[in-house]
Formats: C-alpha cells, sequence, structure tokens
C-alpha cells in the first residue's frame, strides 16, 4: 500500500469527523433555538423532500393533519423548519462521507484490517443514528432519545477517530519518544473518562433547561437558580475537568519538544477547555443564552476528541508501542 492511498484516506477521514462535529453543532443548534419539530415528519418535511417556505403552500388543514399524527400544536414557522431541514442535509452530507471513507479505507483490509472495520462501524452507526432520528422526531423529542442521539454522534467521531490514527501508526513511530511513558496512558485514560462523565451531566443538565423552557414563569436571567442539584455536579466537575487537563497537558508539554505532534495537540486541548469554561460561566452568569449553548456542547465534544486522539496515538509514540505495534518485516 502507498503512502498516496494512505494520505487519500486520511484527508477523507478527517473531512468525515469535520461534517460529524458539524452534525453535532448544527444539531445542538436545532435544539437551543427549539426548532426540533420544525419538520414534524421524517424524512420528509411536511410531506416534501424540499419544505415550504411559507404556510400558504401547506394544505389549509395542516394543523388537524398533524394533530392526527400525534402533533396537536403544529405551527409552520419557516425559520424553525430550515433550521431542522439544514441541520438534516448536513447530516446528509455527512453520511456520504463516511461511505466514501470506507471505500478509500479498502485497501487496508489486506495491511491493517481495523482501520477498515472502525470505518465501517462508522457507517453502520450513521445508518442507525438515521433511524434514531426518526425515532426522536416520532417521540415528540423525548430527552433520553436526544441524549441517545448525542452519545451515538460522539461514538461515530471516536471510531472515525481511531481509523485515522491507525492508518497514520508509521508515521507516529518516526515520532516516538521515550519520555513518554505507560503512566501517562493511564492519566489520559482518567481525563477522558472524567470527560465523559461530564458530557452525561451536561446532558441532564439541557434536558433540565428545556423543561424550564417549557414550564418556567420567571424571567431566563433566574433560570440557573432553579436548576436541579446536577447542574452543581457539572460546574464542580468543570473545575476538575479543567485542573485535570491543565495538569495532564502540563506532563506533556514538559517533556516533548515544541515541534512535537503531541505538544500541539495538549495545547489544543488546554485551549478548548479553557473555551469550554468560559462558556460554561456565561451560560450561568447570563440566564443560559441559547446562543451559547452549542458552542459549549461542540467544544465538550471536541475536549473529548483531543483525549480519544491522545488516548488512541499514544502507544505508536512509545518505543515500546513500536516493538508492540509494529508490521512484520
Amino acid at each position: 500500500m502507498n503512502e498516496a492511498a494512505i494520505g487519500r484516506f486520511r484527508r477523507i477521514g478527517i473531512l468525515a469527523l469535520t461534517a460529524v462535529y458539524l452534525v453535532i453543532l448544527a444539531g445542538a443548534i436545532v435544539r437551543a433555538s427549539e426548532a426540533g419539530m420544525g419538520c414534524p415528519d421524517w424524512p420528509t418535511c411536511f410531506g416534501r423532500w424540499i419544505p415550504p417556505t411559507q404556510e400558504s403552500q401547506l394544505p389549509p388543514n395542516y394543523h388537524e393533519i398533524y394533530a392526527h399524527l400525534g402533533y396537536a400544536e403544529t405551527n409552520f414557522d419557516p425559520i424553525k423548519t430550515w433550521t431542522e431541514y439544514l441541520n438534516r442535509l448536513v447530516g446528509v452530507a455527512c453520511g456520504f462521507l463516511i461511505l466514501l471513507t470506507v471505500a478509500f479505507a479498502v485497501p487496508f483490509l489486506k495491511r491493517d484490517p481495523k482501520v477498515f472495520y472502525a470505518a465501517l462501524a462508522a457507517l453502520l452507526l450513521v445508518l442507525f443514528q438515521g433511524w434514531l432520528g426518526a425515532v426522536v422526531v416520532s417521540s415528540n423529542l423525548h430527552p433520553l432519545m436526544i441524549t441517545a442521539h448525542m452519545i451515538l454522534a460522539l461514538s461515530i467521531a471516536a471510531l472515525l477517530i481511531y481509523a485515522v490514527a491507525r492508518s497514520q501508526k508509521e508515521a507516529f513511530y518516526r515520532l516516538s519518544s521515550h519520555a513518554l511513558s505507560a503512566k501517562l496512558e493511564l492519566a489520559v485514560r482518567l481525563a477522558l473518562a472524567l470527560t465523559l462523565v461530564q458530557v452525561l451531566l451536561g446532558a441532564q443538565v439541557r434536558e433540565a433547561v428545556e423543561t424550564l423552557a417549557r414550564h418556567a414563569t420567571t424571567p431566563r436571567e433566574f433560570w440557573p437558580l432553579e436548576l436541579p442539584w446536577v447542574f452543581y455536579v457539572h460546574r464542580a466537575c468543570a473545575f476538575l475537568l479543567l485542573c485535570t487537563n491543565l495538569g495532564l497537558a502540563w506532563q506533556f508539554l514538559r517533556r516533548l519538544p515544541q515541534d512535537h505532534l503531541l505538544f500541539r495537540l495538549n495545547l489544543g486541548l488546554v485551549l478548548l477547555t479553557l473555551l469550554a469554561v468560559a462558556t460554561g460561566i456565561g451560560l450561568e452568569r447570563f440566564g443560559i443564552p441559547p446562543a451559547i449553548q452549542p458552542l459549549h456542547l461542540l467544544l465538550a465534544n471536541l475536549i473529548f476528541g483531543a483525549q480519544f486522539l491522545l488516548l488512541v496515538s499514544l502507544p505508536y509514540f512509545r518505543p515500546r508501542g513500536l516493538e508492540k505495534h509494529a508490521p512484520p518485516a
């Protein structure tokens, strides 16, 4: 297998991964803007493949039609409809890019089958994600279904990160360093586990915010005071996560030269963590503004992705990893 084929796979894999994060961001925008039911049916939108732009384009009795289907308060809003529709288009584009990733991974079947099977697993999860999207709509945006939808997107991103990182392992071997010990890998695992807990706590906080949005009678700036205990646990874990990521990054930064790939990855991780904490503070101080919610969620997912990339690639940067994973001569 030549370097050109490896490079093509890396590029399409990174493009597909970028699309996954765009899907996550688009989904967060839909959720924050309460546009999830902008299209009350799936896969069509108001019975069309391209949704209407004006209410006059719908049947006069469309309220009764959708009330009969279980959506009693369906009111056409062009902004919400097209926000949800564009979210679906981004998801479809992501699916095609992951399909291309699988096609470009075929040459790895002989060289390193795990690369191909990771890409294939990502594609299968995307197909399942499409079905789950229909369930989310049919459940009238049940919070648990939305959270499951988000966790599945996180899993798809992890599979693509693994596939791309493993495809580059020979390049990583050449950057191996004796300064990277097995203890660092354990520290990364702990930090990754803490981030996953924080993401799950954040999902529960978002569910509580959505409940307040439907039922609260107080002004939005007072909503943080009405959130349940999980919000305070989430806030405390944010400080713990900040300290953990800063400590972890310091261990890498003091061991590696500034031009090393892992040095730059850890600098990025520090920046993402600081931004996530800053947006979290903004959410609390300014009454959970919808404009900040999608950015906060995206940053949390990017932190998880950066930590996962660090975890799966670290063995290839250690000399012991070279002995364990190097292909036979």
